[in-house]
């Protein structure tokens, strides 16, 4: 008895799950990020192993349009808490030395990454030539800033000196690469008139000026208030809540898609303009909901229809050799170029080293870049298979390298550090404050 679509479609969410979960496990045993072992599972259910047996049994055709439709959701709203939790406060104290470090991280990828889409154009022929070159040379720029953060978190680093330097460097990175994909997008002509791409600038001044001091004064006026009395009636206003926010969001996503940008960065901006403080309700009640659910069952699903499209299994020398090219430029633009950066700011060459290496990681974002990037027609599939093995290697390498460039004692040094600024009523986030633990001046 074959089953319904309904019911593939069930099974097929059944196994993402159990997948993501068994190789996410797995992976955090091996001191890795669980997104390494999730996005290894959408390849291994991909067409690369059984020629392709495993994907066409459990994700029959009627049900990847399905699976496509929830990926989307998934992405949007990982995009969403992503700027609901985008920390400006970052780059307090550091800025300068923030931004010409991911500055220098950025353009030297970059301009490898379209040194080198000049050679592989010629293998991969595409519909816009200009939009291949500052799309690889956008791809091979990218940080993520979430796979970063948990993994200082894992090491303890989040509260050091080089931990606060790390995400405020990649916090401008990701607003940097999320800017270049957005003029790649609209040069690939993913949808929309021309007329339309010039309203993304006065839609987001729109969101800034206009609808976050609204949702800020709402928030305020929630937050004097108070939650009603009675557990039906709070259940009932949090489900409000959160309503209103899941709209914001879609409405947000369509309207940057329809103005020629990918639904990612209306959600991303709506995000931003989310208020941070005076919202207790949304943040303790609705969000951690949508979080779980993102994590569960959306973002596993989105792994799953990437890795629907990475096919290994016809890799020959020459595709060998193109990644040999790839990960040459990915890791080494991207290490040299946040070595530098880092060094002539002062930076001691070790902690130079330590962040060349966490910057290198691209997980999660890179995926999402190489998802637009193959939705919007500017990468065919081969070399996006590449792209993705150069993100999953690029992304464990930190929690490789890590312990041999920073071994315990140092980071207990830098912890130690850190309690003592703060002892003294230092902020040990601060580079300028901590000059001992990072500096040679």
């Amino acid at each position: 008895m074959e089953l319904s679509t309904a019911g593939m479609l069930l099974l097929g969410l059944t196994v993402i799950v159990g997948v993501a979960r068994l190789l996410g496990t797995l992976a955090r045993r091996l001191r890795q990020p669980a997104v390494i072992g999730e996005i290894l599972g959408g390849i291994l259910l991909g067409p690369t192993l059984f020629d392709g047996e495993i994907t066409s049994f459990l994700f029959p055709a009627d049900v990847r349009p399905s699976l496509t439709t929830l990926a989307n959701v998934g992405v949007c709203v990982f995009m969403f808490l992503v700027g609901l939790e985008f920390n400006r406060g970052l780059l307090r104290g550091q800025g300068r030395i923030a931004v010409s470090v991911s500055l220098s991280a950025v353009v030297l990828p970059f301009s490898l990454g379209a040194l080198l889409a000049l050679h592989l154009v010629a293998h991969h022929p595409t519909g816009d030539r200009l939009a291949f070159v500052l799309f690889l040379g956008t791809a091979m720029s990218v940080t993520a800033f979430p796979v970063l953060a948990r993994i200082l978190t894992d090491k303890g680093l989040i509260d050091t000196p080089i931990g606060g330097l790390a995400l405020a460097a990649a916090a401008v990175d990701d607003v940097l690469a999320w800017s270049m994909l957005a003029a790649v997008t609209a040069l690939a002509g993913a949808g929309g008139a021309p007329w339309q791409i010039l309203l993304v600038l006065p839609y987001a001044a729109a969101l800034m000026w206009i609808v976050r001091p609204l949702l800020a004064r709402r928030a305020r006026r929630e937050a004097t208030a108070g939650r009603p009395a009675g557990r039906l009636t709070g259940r009932l206003t949090d489900a409000g809540v959160l309503l209103a926010v899941a709209a914001g969001l879609l409405l947000s996503a369509r309207a940057t898609e329809w103005m020629g940008l990918h639904l990612i960065f209306g959600a991303f901006l709506f995000g931003i303009v989310m208020p941070r403080e005076g919202a207790p309700r949304l943040r303790r009640h609705a969000l951690p909901l949508v979080e779980r659910i993102c994590s569960v069952l959306l973002l596993p699903v989105f792994f799953m229809v990437a890795g629907l499209k990475v096919d290994l299994s016809s890799m020959d020398a020459t595709a060998f050799g193109e990644l040999g090219l790839i990960l040459l430029v990915a890791i080494g633009g991207k290490f040299v170029g946040a070595f530098v950066g880092a060094r002539l700011n002062g930076v001691r060459p070790r902690h130079s080293t330590v962040l060349a290496v966490l910057i290198n990681t691209r997980g999660l974002t890179e995926l999402i870049v190489l998802t637009v990037g193959l939705q919007v027609g500017v990468l065919d599939q081969p070399l996006y298979s590449l792209m993705v093995v150069m993100a999953l290697i690029t992304t464990a390498m930190a929690g490789v390298l890590l312990p041999f460039v920073y071994p315990d004692e140092r980071i207990h040094q830098d912890q130690a550090a850190r309690d003592r600024a703060g002892a003294s009523g230092g902020d040990a986030s601060t580079l300028s404050r901590t000059r001992p633990p990072l500096s040679e001046k």
